[in-house]
């Protein structure tokens, strides 16, 4: 069973996460100033995860590890956004102790943690999978998915990663990037409207 905390950041309205588990709290995505509300929210921090590695999902990485003094857990093909700054928001710059693989799985908190693969909205791109809960990031929003228009995006691979999704069976609760959780189960419904949408614009 675990404890989930979130709140809004930046002008993006990016969520992030504190996810109590057993032996701590694992940190999702700290958007713009989101220290200071981690901060103060943890007792026994345990690591930094990433969904991916657009500036609001990882600006306030540099900081939370700097006061913290725990590690940051990005998927590997996105690792270089969180140097380079792509988008040229002045980004702080971060560097990820681990570079995790595609559909890993890491043991933190005394928990095990999937970072399921799904390409597309960024070559990286990746579900937290912690339980029966998904960490979505900007890959599934309620009724919505998103945008691969972006420099490092490709439409044909969010296609294929949502085709992919509509073949899983299993029930999840969705804590997207920004807006409403949801679940699984809902957005399955409107997936196939999205993929349309997209392989029109091909």
């Amino acid at each position: 069973m675990i404890d989930i905390k979130s709140r809004a950041m930046g002008i993006y309205q990016n969520n992030c996460y504190l996810v109590k588990v057993e032996k701590g709290e694992i940190i999702i995505d700290p958007g713009v100033g989101a220290a200071e509300w981690i901060i103060d929210n943890v007792s026994n921090p345990v690591a930094i995860l990433n969904t991916h590695g657009h500036f609001d999902h990882v600006w306030d990485n540099a900081k939370v590890k700097k006061e913290l003094g725990i590690p940051i857990y990005c998927p590997r093909k996105d690792a270089f956004m969180l140097r380079n700054d792509p988008f040229g928001q002045g980004t702080p710059s971060s560097t990820p102790d681990y570079k995790v693989k595609e559909d890993e799985v890491i043991e933190l908190g005394g928990v095990d943690i999937r970072f399921r693969h799904f390409p597309g909205h960024t070559p990286g791109n990746s579900v937290i999978e912690i339980e029966q809960h998904w960490f979505s990031g900007d890959f599934i929003f309620r009724h919505s998915i998103g945008r691969c228009d972006f420099p490092h995006s490709d439409t044909k691979e969010m296609i294929r990663s949502l085709e992919r999704v509509i073949e899983i069976d299993d029930e999840y609760i969705l804590h997207p990037g920004h807006g409403p959780s949801t679940t699984l189960k809902e957005e399955r419904r409107y997936l196939p409207f999205w993929i349309t949408e997209l392989n029109r614009g091909i």
